[in-house]
């Protein structure tokens, strides 16, 4: 206001000087000089916001500036981290609380929705989106089945109420033996009555069962990465495809063919779809669903018709740990509506180099996948090559879209925040 009072008084060259001071006043974040190590396309930069040493997983980010942060693990006795930003996009830690680890986060219609491996929790929010209470939330799932794997919880909500659960399988293919040589599927795999798929339930019912709950799609392995597409009112999905096609069927995959196999497959799902595990899985080179080695296979046996194609496929092995749709207006328009992917980077290539670890940009048009997926942002791993995941000194994990458009990604190595900006005008 002050501006535009003066304009009149002052000389021409000073008032673009005074506008220009006002402009970079009100546009304060900018990158970290080595864009906090990650590589971008040109435009794109990057600052660490924080590191709050713990294993971040997913994250919210408000319009008041506070980020609220998932652990997959305690740190101090407590699962959520709360953190507030500066006006130069650095922020600082400003409380903690939950007595649970876990994974999902997500904000919705004055709520925050958070998950342990078990159960999922909301906590109401006041009109500057803080938690009013944060020792007593409301429980609205209970008793979920967790396995010794792929036991995390993600959500998401849609426009109409409903909250969409990930169970993910507690074995790799469904083996008698899991991940044994040679050991056969289970007949019919009687697990996914519980788990390996996506359930729904209502988003303000308190202490639901899976009685409460429908399987609203089935044949999932795990699912980390998830979101609701608003452009066409639909959940789509990113699933770790399975492991060990060589060390239990050497005679039919070489090591070389279980490091690229099978695809980490993006689904866009309806109500009663079935994506197959682990009766098959997707040949992303071939293009094809092969039938489970566990299950008659050979390696090359196509698959029935009646599972769910996917409507992208990626690299074996990347694990996909986030997902997000993104609507903001700060990146250029080619990028509205697309969809960032976080791998979280593979274990399982050797004697390959390990792949993922990094953010992927999947262009969509009218709501569906749309030309190549293409590299947005690397070098979380601190190194050129990564032959063994414990090289990796960050590897992303959530995703989440500040008011501004700006991008944050999560690491949970070590707890890095980091936020990417469009700096071109």
């Amino acid at each position: 206001m002050r501006i535009k009072a003066w304009r009149y008084l002052l000389p021409m060259g000073v008032m673009a000087i005074t506008t220009l001071y006002a402009l970079k006043a009100d546009n304060s974040v900018i990158p970290d000089p080595d864009n906090a190590g990650l590589k971008m396309p040109d435009g794109f930069g990057a600052l660490l916001v924080a590191n709050i040493g713990a294993k971040a997983r997913h994250l919210s980010v408000t319009p008041q500036g506070d980020i609220y942060v998932k652990l997959a693990k305690l740190k101090e006795g407590k699962g959520i981290i709360t953190l507030h930003e500066a006006a130069n996009g650095k922020a600082t830690v400003t409380g903690s609380f939950c007595n649970y680890g876990g994974t999902g986060m997500y904000i919705k219609d004055g709520y925050m929705y958070a998950s342990s491996n078990t159960e999922i929790f909301r906590y109401k929010l006041d009109a500057q989106n803080k938690v009013i209470d944060q020792e007593n939330p409301e429980k609205i799932i209970t008793g979920l089945k967790a396995g010794r794997q792929h036991e995390t919880k993600s959500l998401v909500l849609d426009n109409d109420g409903n909250i969409y659960i990930n169970i993910g399988s507690p074995s790799s293919s469904c083996q008698i033996q899991d991940r044994g040589l040679h050991s056969p599927g289970i007949p019919g795999c009687p697990l996914l009555d519980s788990a390996g798929g996506i359930w729904q339930f209502k988003a303000n019912k308190l202490n639901q069962t899976y009685k409460d709950g429908i399987r609203y799609a089935t044949g999932l392995r795990n699912i980390v990465g998830l979101d609701w597409n608003q452009q066409d009112n639909q959940l789509f999905v990113m699933q770790h495809g399975r492991d060990n096609l060589n060390s239990s069927w050497p005679e039919l995959f070489d090591t070389k063919q279980s490091a690229e196999l099978p695809a980490e497959c993006m689904y866009a799902l309806k109500k009663g779809d079935n994506a197959g595990f682990p009766f098959m899985f997707y040949n992303q080179i071939t293009h094809k669903k092969i039938i489970s080695p566990e299950y008659g296979g050979d390696g090359k046996k196509e698959a029935d018709a009646k599972y769910l194609e996917p409507t992208a496929a990626y690299p074996g092995h990347m694990a996909p740990n986030g997902l997000l749709f993104y609507t903001g207006k700060m990146f250029p328009e080619r990028y509205r509506n697309g969809a960032f992917i976080a791998f979280h980077g593979s274990w399982n290539r050797a004697p390959e180099p390990q792949k993922g670890y990094c953010v992927v940009f999947q262009p969509f048009k009218n709501g569906k996948p749309s030309g190549d997926w293409e590299v947005f942002a690397e070098g979380f791993a601190g190194i050129d090559e990564v032959k063994s995941p414990s090289q990796a000194q960050h590897r992303p994990c959530g995703l989440a879209l500040g008011a501004d458009g700006s991008l944050y990604v999560t690491d949970d190595v070590k707890g890095n925040i980091y936020r990417i900006i469009y700096t071109k005008k």
